[in-house]
């Protein structure tokens, strides 16, 4: 069995097949080879891995976050950031990083943040005479800032993985993610600072009231959202539909900016993205219930207890092993590959799964922009015509920024508890 659980697997991988191939070959071999089952479970097992409730959430974000994108509501947000924003150093970055926070967490996709974003803040970011490498670098990074900042599509997979509350995730991120944002904001402070930016005019009230009249709708996009779910109106499920009616409501009714072609576009976008997401989520459900079965995970577990690992030893080397994991494949691949080994690793010596859901989401949002494989460093390469060597260049000290936060994320649960405390209280 360890051949068609483990071995196969890894080769696959390295001859670089696609994720839900390789999964899927692995589970067909073993239930064939070794546990002798009729293939007619393998479809069934694909098709009850994604018969569920909260995994609806999935396209409705997706499709909310294109119509917001088309429908101009993500440049309006931009506007009316940049707006509120007065003589400060780094103006123009500032702006780029709580927009691409705000939008980032509207859409939980990392990736879709940062075409949007860089399209309406890198024309900026030249004109103030920010460098290419560290415009590339700051983009990049703020677009996994979607990822750990509610509504997340990661921990909507997570929480499908482990048996957790999506709420009760989406709380626990809200503080890291600031967190990674206030580190962020320091940094562009210290090289706006540095760099005397021609941006830093005074605050306008006429244009912060210009700004607010054409994005005061645009950004009820995430106080529906959020408000929503913690207020008790309707469930993280309910609120991805609600997010879908509001933004094509707001892009065509007050806007006016959203076509039929523009709807067309983001539901062919929508469709093809989620059918990616879900044969993934598919493949990985069969593939986590062998190695349950087959006591895998048991297993691991009696390795690690009879190691007698302290604790944070092995928070190093889960981290190490999801940064690496990270770098080579997507997030929602790696939470679906690895959440059914690692859970009962960290369950075992007391670590809250909740809280090790953050440590995962931010460890994988880190790869989103890291070479080789980070899907964020490409989507810039497209947007922005840079060299992949001139965006590496940018990368480095982002990374650092982010290393640091999940150092503290990691070793300080209460980072993690404090959002769960004030809006869910148990």
């Amino acid at each position: 069995m360890i051949w068609t659980l483990v071995v196969l697997p890894v080769v696959l991988m390295l001859l670089g097949y696609p994720i839900f191939l390789v999964l899927l070959a692995a589970s067909a071999a073993t239930m064939a080879l070794t546990m002798h089952l009729p293939l007619l479970a393998l479809q069934q097992y694909l098709f009850s891995s994604v018969n569920a409730y909260t995994l609806l959430a999935l396209p409705f974000f997706i499709f909310a976050g294109e119509l917001m994108d088309r429908g101009g509501i993500a440049s309006r947000l931009m506007d009316l950031m940049r707006a509120s924003m007065g003589r400060v150093p780094g103006k123009v970055p500032l702006t780029a990083i709580s927009g691409g926070a705000v939008f980032g967490a509207i859409t939980g996709v990392g990736a879709a943040s940062v075409a949007t974003v860089s399209k309406v803040m890198l024309p900026s970011l030249r004109e103030d005479k920010y460098d290419d490498a560290y415009s590339a670098g700051l983009l990049v990074s703020v677009g996994a800032v979607g990822v750990i900042l509610p509504p997340s599509i990661p921990m909507i997979v997570y929480a499908a993985a482990a048996d957790q509350s999506i709420p009760r995730l989406y709380a626990a991120g809200i503080v890291p993610g600031l967190l990674i944002v206030g580190l962020l904001a320091l940094h562009a402070l210290w090289v706006g600072r540095r760099t005397r930016s021609g941006s830093e005019d005074a605050l306008s009230l006429g244009h912060f009231l210009h700004a607010l009249k054409r994005g005061v709708w645009a950004a009820g996009v995430p106080l529906v959202i959020i408000g929503g779910i913690y207020g008790g109106v309707f469930s993280p499920t309910e609120a991805a539909g609600v997010a879908c009616l509001y933004a094509f409501a707001v892009s065509c009714l007050v806007m006016r900016e959203l076509t039929l072609a523009d709807l067309l576009a983001a539901a062919r976008v929508t469709v093809s993205f989620t059918s990616q997401i879900m044969i993934v989520i598919a493949c990985a459900g069969v593939f986590s219930w062998l190695i349950t079965v087959n006591q895998v995970s048991g297993q691991l577990v009696a390795l690690i207890q009879q190691m007698a690992l302290p604790t944070w030893v092995l928070l190093i080397a889960l981290n190490i092993l999801l940064l690496i994991v990270g770098c080579l494949i997507d997030p929602l691949s790696a939470i679906l590959l690895l959440t059914p080994l690692l859970l009962p690793i960290i369950t075992a010596v007391g670590i809250d799964p909740v809280h090790f859901g953050i440590i995962m989401t931010v460890n994988l949002a880190i790869g989103l922009f890291t070479p080789p494989f980070g899907i964020n460093i490409f989507v810039m390469q497209v947007v922005s015509g840079m060299s992949l060597r001139t965006i590496y260049r940018g990368i480095l000290p982002f990374a650092l920024i982010y290393l640091v936060a999940l150092l503290l994320i990691t070793y300080v649960p209460e980072i993690s508890n404090a959002g769960v405390a004030i809006l869910i209280g148990k």
